[in-house]
């Protein structure tokens, strides 16, 4: 499981230093692609496959599906770590991350998320819950 929030940057070759207590949960090897609310998420193997696994039973005479699953995969890199533990993010993540430099990383359960620090602290950022979204989130989902 990932937990914790980590601040990071890139460097000028787009590589990022992967949190340590992350990669030893990675593996040495996991896949980066696009995510939800203008981040990035790293996957583990093991997580990514059971992912495909979903995705393969879903519709694809369903446009939205075969839009999901073109979006999921045409996004999608395997990356290794190198020496100092970083990941390239390929120029078209970045792009659509809207990542400059300075990043937050944060553990997501089951996967790792990554947003550009601007993106993350813009007041107009709809992410994160004041507590009376919080008990009516718990609340609805009888948590």
């Amino acid at each position: 499981m990932f937990m914790g929030t980590y601040y990071n940057s890139i460097d000028a070759k787009n590589r990022m230093i992967v949190p340590s207590k992350h990669r030893e949960q990675l593996g040495g090897r996991c896949v980066l692609t696009v995510g939800m609310d203008t981040c990035l998420y790293i996957y583990p193997m093991a997580e990514w496959e059971k992912q495909v696994e979903k995705m393969s039973q879903l519709p694809e005479t369903d446009p939205n599906v075969r839009k999901f699953i073109r979006n999921s995969f045409a996004s999608a890199v395997e990356c290794e770590f190198d020496k100092q533990g970083r990941i390239v993010i390929p120029a078209e993540l970045k792009k659509r991350a809207h990542i400059d430099k300075e990043l937050v990383t944060m553990g997501a359960m089951r996967k790792i998320e990554i947003w550009s620090k601007e993106v993350w602290e813009d007041p107009d950022n709809d992410n994160t819950m004041d507590s009376t979204e919080y008990i009516e989130t718990l609340t609805k989902y009888n948590f």
